[in-house]
């Protein structure tokens, strides 16, 4: 992931290489993809089988808002390189800098790496020699290992998603694209709208710990689906009335569903799978919820209301897949949940408990 994002800064550009630099640019950008769905589900799992069990949900929340903060950060930084060179150096070479500057972070991120060992489950089914041979094929190869990913996908990440990208990219795009609001205004608003509904993100995870993972989730994912279309009128109202102020509090509104939906995830999905095969069992779900169902958010999104004409027509798309995973969440996922990672599927009562 970080030497792809590094690789960006480095591109030549079309009037270098032609149509070799736009073909590299999505090359790249489907290996940070690749890369996200490994990276989400080892440190998903990494922090769930170190974390207390009645605290799982507390712990894997702050993996959880790390998309959100490199989000931030990432606005931060464009809007700081962009006003410091000038428009014109930031098109020409200025938009560099940010990708360049990953190569920080690969340097910590490997340094860390190295000093981390195996969760003790994974050590443990290493030694009575459990870990999987073909975690692919035991995965998705079996009804029953294809029905819990199925279920992790349309129960959970799809809808975890879109709510996700539409409570933040596709807010921005909507100001932008769509309202026509100045860079500068969009991007502030939306970070500050960031900066506070973060924190929110930990909380529902330590409340899922008290209350179950599946009522947050499926509070936020209707909550998102009755109430984007006033809130994106909303949204269109006040920017009329360069009322910023709501517009931000508009979006911070959002990031409430994202919170809920978001917050409990990692412990929901780590609790479903059996420990020998949760890593690739929860990894490609959530690779395709989110790259998928989610990434294109933004494109379906705003080419519903490019065909419509109506500028509230890109919410279609996020208000169905959230109702469809509501309903998957609510009536086909298992009305139990693993406490003890370390069990299989068919745990017994006692490694179990109630999710709704």
């Amino acid at each position: 992931m970080g030497i792809s994002t590094t690789a960006v800064g480095l591109l030549p550009t079309y009037e270098t290489i032609g149509f070799a630099a736009p073909v590299a640019l999505v090359v790249l950008r489907l290996v940070q993809g690749l890369a996200i769905g490994g990276e989400y589900g080892g440190a998903a799992i990494y922090v769930a089988e170190h974390a207390p069990v009645n605290r799982r949900g507390f712990f894997t929340s702050f993996i959880q808002t790390t998309a959100t903060l490199g989000f931030f950060v990432a606005i931060l930084v464009v809007l700081a390189c962009r006003l410091s060179l000038g428009e014109e150096g930031f098109r020409a070479w200025g938009w560099r800098i940010p990708f360049l500057l990953s190569a920080l972070l690969v340097v910590f991120s490997v340094y860390l790496r190295l000093k981390l060992s195996e969760s003790p489950i994974f050590e443990q089914m290493r030694q009575a020699g459990k870990v999987s041979r073909a975690p692919v094929r035991e995965s998705f190869g079996t009804r029953q290992g294809l029905g819990y990913a199925l279920y992790a996908l349309f129960g959970a990440t799809a809808g975890l998603g879109c709510v996700w990208y539409t409570g933040q990219f596709y807010a921005l795009y909507f100001l932008q694209s769509v309202l026509k609001v100045d860079f500068l205004t969009a991007n502030v608003c939306v970070a500050v709208a960031l900066a506070l509904g973060t924190p929110l993100i930990v909380v529902s995870g330590a409340l899922s710990d008290r209350i179950g993972r599946r009522p947050l989730i499926v509070t936020g994912l209707l909550l998102a689906a009755a109430l984007y279309v006033p809130i994106y009128m909303g949204i269109a109202s006040a920017t009329a009335a360069h009322n910023y102020v709501v517009v931000t509090a508009l979006i911070l509104a959002q990031l409430i569903f994202v919170a809920l939906v978001y917050g409990p995830n990692a412990a929901f999905l780590v609790e479903l799978f059996p420990a020998r095969l949760r890593y690739t069992s929860l990894s490609l779900p959530y690779h395709i919820g989110t790259g998928i169902f989610g990434g294109f958010v933004p494109l379906i999104s705003l080419s519903l209301v490019s065909y419509t004409g109506n500028i509230y027509a890109g919410l279609i798309y996020p208000i169905a897949i959230a109702l469809m995973t509501a309903a998957v969440n609510v009536l086909c996922l298992p009305r139990t949940i693993a406490v003890d990672l370390s069990s299989e599927f068919g745990s017994t009562p006692a490694a179990s408990r109630q999710i709704a």
